[in-house]
C-alpha cells in the first residue's frame, strides 16, 4: 500500500482506507442533447432508472481522439425495446446492442449516435444536475469488459486511459471491483489493474 501512494496509485482518505488516484473526483460535461433526451425519457417513463453517459467522456484520458461518438442510454434489460421504439420514434439515429458489423458498416456517418444497452444492476453511477451518469468506475470497467463499443480505446489506448484516469482522478477501487464481479470479469479486472502498476512502475 505504501508503494501504491508513493507512486500516486492510491491516496489515503483515512486509517487503512484508500482510493484509487490523486483525490479529486471526475465530472463528466452533461450536454444539452443529454439533458432533452432524459427529460423526454423521465416525462414518458418516470419510474425508469436510466444511465446516460457519452463516450466523449473518455477522450480526456486519450492520446488519439475518436471522430464518432455513442451517446449511450442504459436502461433496465425488459425496458430496452420500449425506449428504443420511443426514440426511434422521436426520429433519433438509435440502436440497439449492436454488433461490431453492425457499428462499422450499418451506422450512419454522423459524429455521435444513440446506443440502447441493458443497465447492469448495482452498477455505480452518480447523479449531476439531475441526471443520472456513469462514474469514473463504471466507464473504466465498461471499457475493459466491452470491446465492442469501445473499440477506439482498446490495446495501448485502454493502457493510456487507464493510467491517466487513475493518475487523476480519484476511483474507489472496492465500487469498481463490485461492478467488475457484476460483469462477471472481476479476476482478469484485477490482473488487468496490476499490470498497469507494473508498467508504471517501470517507468
Amino acid at each position: 500500500m505504501y508503494s501504491l501512494v508513493q507512486m500516486g496509485l492510491l491516496n489515503r482518505i483515512g486509517r487503512g482506507k484508500f482510493v484509487l488516484g490523486e483525490g479529486k473526483n471526475f465530472i463528466p460535461e452533461i450536454s444539452p442533447k443529454m439533458k432533452a433526451i432524459n427529460s423526454k425519457l423521465k416525462k414518458k417513463f418516470p419510474y425508469l432508472k436510466i444511465c446516460i453517459w457519452n463516450t466523449s467522456a473518455l477522450n480526456e484520458f486519450m492520446v488519439h481522439q475518436p471522430g464518432r461518438f455513442y451517446l449511450l442510454i442504459e436502461v433496465e434489460k425488459e425496458a430496452t425495446q420500449s425506449i428504443f421504439y420511443f426514440l426511434k420514434e422521436a426520429k433519433y439515429s438509435v440502436f440497439i446492442d449492436p454488433t461490431s458489423d453492425l457499428l462499422e458498416k450499418y451506422l450512419p456517418s454522423e459524429k455521435e449516435s444513440l446506443i440502447i444497452r441493458s443497465l447492469v444492476s448495482e452498477a455505480p453511477l452518480q447523479n449531476i444536475k439531475g441526471i443520472n451518469t456513469a462514474s469514473l468506475e463504471k466507464m473504466l470497467v465498461d471499457v475493459f469488459c466491452d470491446d465492442v463499443i469501445f473499440s477506439a480505446q482498446q490495446g495501448s489506448e485502454m493502457r493510456t486511459l487507464f493510467k491517466e484516469a487513475l493518475n487523476k482522478y480519484s476511483v474507489n477501487e472496492n465500487r469498481m471491483l463490485r461492478y467488475a464481479n457484476r460483469r462477471r470479469k472481476k479476476d482478469s479486472f484485477i490482473k488487468y489493474l496490476n499490470s498497469i502498476s507494473n508498467l508504471r512502475q517501470q517507468k
